[in-house]
């Protein structure tokens, strides 16, 4: 038996392979009631024999760190969607992964879970930017922007 080998699908995924700088806007939410501005540097690579990105993500506010998160993206072939499986300092429990599609320059991924769900959308910009954007609701029928960000690249690609 010939191993399995990355898709096409595989391969989209490293659109979002590199380093990333992000201004970003955070909306008042139960986590933030303030919300407000922050920075964040991003560190995405593709990974094991190309089959998933993995990305490390690092939010400040000021000077200090507020928020770390840890990221697998991958293609699930049965269910022909992408996942994204989301750890960070937050400390919840993962729960199950997001699935998403591309639509055009659009990775977009639904989640639902204990505290919710969740839409999360990159848009990408094709001059070395993305813009990310969160997505909350309660019910799945009202949603409130959690953050929003554009990312430039920092490596030379």
């Amino acid at each position: 038996m010939e191993m399995p080998k990355p898709q096409d699908e595989h391969r989209k995924l490293s659109a979002l392979a590199g380093a990333w700088t992000g201004d970003e806007k955070l909306f008042p939410s139960p986590w933030d009631p303030k919300g407000g501005p922050a920075t964040s540097v991003v560190e995405a690579r593709i990974a094991l024999d190309g089959f998933y990105l993995i990305m490390d993500y690092t939010e400040k506010r000021g000077n200090d760190t507020s928020y770390r998160g840890h990221g697998v993206f991958g293609w699930d072939g049965n269910e022909k969607v992408y996942t994204m499986h989301w750890f960070d300092s937050m400390g919840f429990p993962a729960g199950s992964h997001a699935k998403g599609r591309f639509d055009g320059n659009r990775l977009s991924f639904t989640s639902q879970g204990p505290m919710g769900h969740g839409r999360y959308s990159y848009e990408f910009q094709g001059d070395g930017t993305y813009k990310f954007s969160i997505e909350n609701s309660q019910d799945g029928r009202q949603w409130s922007k959690m953050m929003e960000g554009t990312y430039r690249r920092t490596d030379r690609r």
